[in-house]
């Protein structure tokens, strides 16, 4: 057994006789029962595992002590059995003991922003918005617009949206990086197919208990929203633009019809940014776990690369390639989402052993 297994299994018994030992009352008690109550899949696992054993031993007893070849048969067909259960329990309880991070089930604020390829690249940027919003639609997650800067032709200079959900950052961070597009635009009359990209970053939600924000170190200023949004945010000062000025963070919002509301937008993007920013300082370099190459620690990697005349997706990271681009771009999103999941657990796993 993994010597973390060993530990964690004795901690689960200890744990138990001292709640047998204490009083079924008071916040204590609460507490350790919370946090047995944790370990407690891990538990039953290890339960089986050892149930296992035991059955795989008395097949080997009754092969080697009996007579009857028949017995002999079945006695072998029952270890080929739990041993192969056996093999999967063990990758199972592995699993269980990778390190858990604290940002799993956070929400999640994401930045589209076009690049290299004019508005080819833009038109770009609103595609993957909308691969973005029905994957979310699919997951059931609560999608809300916070900015963007449109081109009027369905495409987005940028554009940023928070997502609220279950498991959101364990999805989508894997979804940072420069992400490549390769078509023919319909406004190529030769046929060509042209190359542009747009980025991606995903940063996990902040709140306001985690990063406090000084007022004094703000400057704010209101204008009159563009784009979309009809003829009351034209017409008002109710886009917010927001500067942290010890950083020099630029943050707007320009959705909400009320200032007030973009102005509480603009906040939440900016304590995500400047928690993102710490972590960066934070992050040492043989962090590995934290920021494994699958999460593009590095955002102007290049991940992906859609290439429509072959319907095709390409991981570079992974070395993963679907033949489904139209569904994906549809919302189809968890094959190549989970693909990237269980690299990153591999990875994890190589350097618990």
């Amino acid at each position: 057994m993994h010597p973390k297994a060993a530990a964690l299994v004795q901690k689960y018994k200890d744990m138990g006789d001292r709640l047998a030992a204490m009083q079924p009352t008071g916040q204590e008690y609460i507490k350790l029962a919370k946090d047995r109550a944790e370990l407690a899949p891990f538990a039953e696992k290890y339960d089986e595992l050892v149930r296992l054993d035991r059955e795989i031993t008395d097949n080997r007893e009754m092969i080697a002590g009996s007579d009857d070849e028949e017995i002999k048969k079945m006695a072998r067909e029952d270890i080929e059995n739990l041993e192969k259960r056996k093999n999967e329990l063990d990758k199972e309880i592995i699993k269980l003991l990778l390190p858990k991070d604290e940002l799993e089930k956070r929400n999640v604020i994401v930045e589209i922003r076009a690049g290299t390829g004019g508005d080819e690249a833009a038109l770009f940027a609103g595609d993957l918005f909308r691969m973005y919003s029905r994957y979310a639609e699919l997951k059931r997650w609560k999608l809300e617009v916070m900015d963007f800067n449109d081109t009027g032709l369905g495409g987005y200079k940028e554009i940023v949206f928070s997502l609220k959900g279950k498991e959101v950052y364990s999805k989508m961070k894997f979804e940072s990086g420069v992400h490549r597009v390769q078509r023919t635009p319909e406004t190529e009359s030769a046929g060509r197919i042209h190359t542009s990209t747009a980025s991606v970053v995903v940063l996990p939600e902040a709140t306001e208990v985690e990063v406090r924000i000084d007022p004094s170190d703000l400057k704010i200023d209101t204008y009159r929203a563009g784009g979309a949004g009809g003829q009351y945010v034209n017409k008002t000062e109710s886009a917010v633009r927001i500067t942290h000025m010890p950083t020099g963070t630029v943050v707007a919002c320009q959705e909400e019809r009320s200032q007030i509301q973009n102005r509480a937008s603009c906040l939440r993007i900016l304590r995500t940014k400047l928690l993102d920013l710490e972590a960066q300082k934070q992050t040492d370099s043989n962090e590995a776990l934290r920021r494994s190459s699958i999460r593009s620690g590095d955002r102007s990697e290049k991940i992906r690369t859609y290439n429509f005349p072959q319907n095709r997706l390409t991981d570079h990271r992974i070395n993963l390639t679907l033949y489904k681009l139209e569904m994906i771009m549809n919302g189809d999103c968890d094959e190549m989402i989970n693909a990237c999941l269980i690299n990153e657990q591999e990875e994890m796993l190589k350097a618990l052993e």
